[in-house]
């Protein structure tokens, strides 16, 4: 899958949204638990993303944050890929791992791991105003399912065209909870 172009993967693991399924906190304490087993014990862990969100449609797909110290992140890099994660993307600040990806398509449990520095989790402040707002979350969710199809094929267009939504209601989520974390 290494050698396979962006639009090549994109078609290969296209988005898919599926209604709200109580299995996902499960998998997300499966793999957390996992996680923890395999980590310093300095990692902080959470469920983020839209299967982290009461009673909306969601990709399939247990996001996971992980905060950790910079010092620390080749330790975590390496701990991770000899545990079937995949490094996505690199950079300064943030590493991005993927697992259940297959070269015929999504496994039957997906996971993103987003590793960033401690304090860099505005995704949590996303996640408890949505779950505090249900109202909110059945827009973001009718926002998402307008998209699905026009983006099917094309994560980044997709994940753009939602960034507004996000950031909004992140500064709302700020302003509300202050430095909860």
């Amino acid at each position: 899958m290494s050698e396979m172009t962006l639009e090549e993967l994109w078609e290969l693991f296209p988005i898919q949204l599926t209604e709200h399924q109580a299995c996902w906190t499960n998998q997300y304490r499966e793999e957390k638990d996992h996680l923890i087993r395999i980590l310093p014990d300095t990692v902080k862990i959470h469920h983020i993303g839209s299967t982290s969100i009461e009673g909306i449609w969601a990709k399939p797909i247990i996001d996971i944050l992980m905060e950790a110290d910079l010092r620390e992140f080749e330790k975590i890099k390496h701990l991770l890929e000899h545990n079937g994660y995949t490094c996505m993307a690199q950079d300064e600040t943030h590493i991005h791992f993927n697992k259940g990806y297959t070269p015929n398509g999504f496994a039957e449990k997906v996971f993103h791991v987003h590793l960033k520095t401690y304090g860099d989790n505005d995704e949590l402040y996303f996640r408890d105003y949505l779950n505090g707002h249900p109202e909110i979350a059945k827009e973001y969710e009718k926002l998402k399912v307008s998209l699905w199809k026009r983006y099917e094929h094309d994560r980044d267009g997709y994940t753009e065209s939602k960034t507004a939504f996000v950031r909004k209601y992140t500064q709302k989520a700020k302003m509300q909870f202050g430095r909860r974390y």
